[in-house]
């Protein structure tokens, strides 16, 4: 048996393999570890219920379901919009660190961790709703507009007469050269602005989510199958209603039907920062030392813990998530199957793609009882239709020849070796959003950070809360680097929003399984 040459390992092909095996290596032993017990005593049968309810959706049973749609769709406009605009404000300082820094925080913070604690402090209303949206996606607007200006071609400014103003320089020689990116990418953040909107029923605001999680608890699967479609719907028909000369009508009917004002009575903020969120022994002057023995103490009770269940969930799920994509992107490749074969291919990724991880984690666990495998099969079922979508889509990228291989030969040999690097950045790259998504399956019941940040919230202990917080972003800061550290030694670069761009047939309306 010939092994192979130390200079074959050494090769771009070479970086690839081992970089896939240690991922691989890593998801097997997670696999290993983490909890796949089904709790739950007749998984069957509430499978057969929920499937007759989905077969039978009953449309008139939800009161109020659409007022729960405006208000979905009011929080989303207002807050993509402002996430849109304290984004672009922060890219014009993308070179300064601190900018970065602050960018890298606030995205690490999931939308659902935002909208708890702003309940605190804006109460139950529409502030807290556009809010819990507005500041992550300010980060990661921050982050694509940044890297946007970064990458743009310089030579415009520098053919500008000498004397020019920045700003002149900004809006004649910079701005129209990133302009079409940033409308393509902030078109479909709105898409991901209503999922996160939904979901944000599930921790008491009025969006459809709301409503889901109630029919879902109760064994009403016919009416949650009918909110579901429903918000299917929406999401399938956007870029038939969504046209940029409209956002303004649909802005200002947003701020109209939902202003976004706060429901909490006055001094809620100032006893919040100054008290609520103080650590429990600096507030009852117990010392330094008191604060460290609480700090190691909530660390090896629930931090430590929770730490190990997300890192192990989210690795399990990151590599079902990589072979799941490695199926299911011929779906949709004009290079396998036939037109009918990849229009269904595709419906099945738009529906996969479309339910948020969140609600796919709580209908799992309807099934298979609080354990992890809900979590994993969730976040890989939904991550995996979004890298198929984009890899069927690489596959476009260029002419196929007439003596090709075709079937599995064609996909081995000539397909999979081409779009294997952009399925390997993309992969990458979702990492850090399923470590954060992972985190927050904790409000469901499965024991990673946020099930402890949920426990510190109902017990009103918010300090604990900012506290587990603060250890989520600092875990997901920490993959976001190691990610991107792993990505420039494999020499792969992803920009997502001008990956979106670049694709064939992108245009300004959101795009149907793009990479979020």
């Amino acid at each position: 048996m010939r092994f192979m040459p130390e200079a074959a390992w050494n090769t771009t092909a070479g970086r690839f393999r081992r970089a896939s095996l240690w991922l691989g290596l890593v998801g097997v032993l997670a696999f290993l570890l983490a909890d796949l017990e089904i709790t739950t005593l007749s998984p069957g049968t509430e499978l057969a219920r929920i499937g007759t309810g989905f077969l039978t959706p009953d449309f008139a049973a939800t009161e109020f379901v659409w007022q729960a749609l405006a208000n979905t769709l009011a929080f989303a406009f207002q807050g993509v919009a402002l996430g849109v605009v304290a984004g672009f404000v922060l890219a014009l300082g993308w070179r300064f660190r601190g900018v970065r820094a602050f960018s890298a925080v606030i995205r690490a913070v999931h939308e659902l961790f935002w909208g708890l604690i702003f309940l605190q402090i804006t109460g139950l209303s529409p502030l807290t709703g556009v809010l819990a949206i507005a500041i992550p996606y300010a980060g990661i607007f921050a982050k694509v507009f940044g890297e946007f200006l970064e990458e743009a071609d310089a030579r415009p400014a520098t053919a500008l007469p000498s004397g020019s103003t920045w700003l002149a320089t900004f809006f004649y020689a910079r701005l129209p050269l990133i302009l079409l990116p940033v409308r393509t990418y902030s078109a479909y953040r709105l898409e991901c602005g209503l999922r996160a909107s939904a979901i944000l029923g599930f921790i008491g605001l009025p969006t459809l989510g709301f409503h889901l999680e109630t029919a879902f608890r109760q064994g009403d699967y016919s009416a949650g199958a009918a909110i579901l479609y429903l918000f299917f719907l929406l999401i399938g028909t956007l870029r038939w209603w969504l046209h940029r000369h409209l956002l303004p009508l649909y802005l200002g009917a947003a701020l109209w039907w939902a202003p976004p004002l706060s429901s909490a009575p006055a001094g809620t903020l100032w006893r919040f920062l100054s008290e609520d969120i103080v650590p429990a022994p600096l507030r009852q002057d117990g010392g330094f030392e008191a604060f460290m023995q609480w700090c190691l103490r909530l660390a090896s009770e629930q931090a430590l813990p929770g730490l190990w269940h997300t890192l192990v969930l989210s690795s399990a799920a990151l590599l079902l998530t990589a072979l799941l994509s490695l199926l299911l992107f011929p779906l949709v490749s004009p290079r396998f199957g036939s037109p009918l074969s990849r229009g269904l291919g595709h419906i099945l990724l738009v529906i996969l793609r479309t339910t948020p991880e969140f609600l796919l984690a709580f209908i799992l666990l309807l099934l298979f009882g609080p354990s992890m495998l809900p979590g994993i099969i969730a976040l890989a079922l939904h991550t995996s239709a979004i890298v198929a979508w984009l890899g069927g889509r690489f596959t476009l990228q260029w002419p196929a020849r007439c003596d090709g291989a075709t079937g599995l030969r064609g996909y081995c040999y000539e397909v999979l070796p081409r779009i294997y690097p952009n399925l390997l950045a993309l992969l990458l790259y979702r990492w850090e959003i399923i470590m954060r998504e992972t985190a927050i399956l904790g409000i469901l019941g499965i024991t990673t950070l946020g099930y402890f940040v949920d426990a510190a919230f109902a017990e009103f202990r918010f300090d604990r809360a900012l506290f587990l917080i603060l250890v989520s972003v600092l875990l997901n800061l920490g993959v976001d680097a190691f990610s991107r550290r792993l990505r420039q030694h494999l020499r792969l670069s992803l920009n997502e929003g001008r990956t979106l761009a670049r694709l064939p047939g992108a245009d300004t309306t959101p795009p149907r399984g793009a990479a979020p």
